[in-house]
């Protein structure tokens, strides 16, 4: 196998990790979201933006690649050391990104399901919710560092 394939399979399982846990974790707030409608559909606004919060992590791995790939270290003559880095770098993203999406939509939805029982949880639900993304944003601030180091 050569080194930029490597590399690339790093990517895939970044960007598809990512896009994975978000998928997921988007679901799991939108099936909530649809259940908590038929007690009160009038709280739809913020059943869209807890909805949607664990999409953002699908976001941060397609951010990981164009971060990797700005260091000019996505080229055809790339080193083993190097690609390994982007591999690490990508296997990490993707697996943080995968967790704390799922994590995050649970938070989601039971903040969803008291919304929905006529609770005003709204702002505290996404301030809950944001703890698992702060891993997310961790994990990508590390591509980041990886990527600048390696280059």
């Amino acid at each position: 196998m050569e080194p930029i394939v490597f590399a690339y399979i790093g990517i895939g399982i970044m960007v598809g990790l990512a896009g994975v846990g978000s998928a997921f974790g988007t679901t799991i707030a939108g099936n909530a979201a649809v259940g908590a409608m038929k007690k009160n559909s009038e709280a739809f606004g913020s059943f869209i933006m807890l909805t949607a919060l664990p999409g953002s992590q699908g976001l941060y791995g397609f951010a990981g690649y164009f971060l990797l790939n700005s260091f000019g270290l996505l080229m055809p003559d790339i080193g083993w050391s190097k690609a390994a880095a982007v591999f690490g770098a990508g296997l990490a993203l993707g697996l943080v990104g995968l967790l704390s999406a799922i994590r995050q939509g649970q938070v989601c939805a039971n903040g969803i399901a008291a919304i929905g029982s006529g609770h005003d949880v709204a702002g505290k639900t996404l301030i809950l919710a944001v703890f698992p993304e702060l891993y997310a944003i961790i994990a990508l601030a590390s591509t980041f560092l990886i990527g600048s180091a390696v280059a």
